[in-house]
């Protein structure tokens, strides 16, 4: 966008082996596994451009996105996005398919 950031970058995750990995450099036995090229997050990490805070799994809302949720989970998600009516999603979907 032509500036950059003044803070880091937050991304909440469920995963608090992830979120330690990430934030610990040093070298685990059971990430031994894990190639170089994929510690692109523990680098941003060390640089202070991402903060990565824990999420717990029932307020996940990128859920509904990404899987199918049970209908509380679905409903619960969908009231936090504000989508008061399914049937304005459906139509937004339609009229932003290319």
């Amino acid at each position: 966008m032509g500036f950059p950031p003044t803070t880091a970058t937050t991304i909440h995750a469920d995963n608090q082996a992830c979120i330690a990995l990430a934030r610990n450099p040093v070298a685990h036995s059971r990430a031994k596994h894990i190639d170089i090229r994929h510690h692109f997050i523990r680098e941003r990490v060390a640089n202070h451009e991402i903060d990565l805070k824990y999420c717990s799994t029932k307020d996940m809302l990128a859920d509904i996105f990404t899987k199918q949720l049970p209908c509380d989970a679905f409903e619960k998600f969908r009231i936090a996005l504000e989508w008061e009516n399914i049937e304005d999603l459906a139509e937004w979907s339609d009229e932003n398919r290319t």
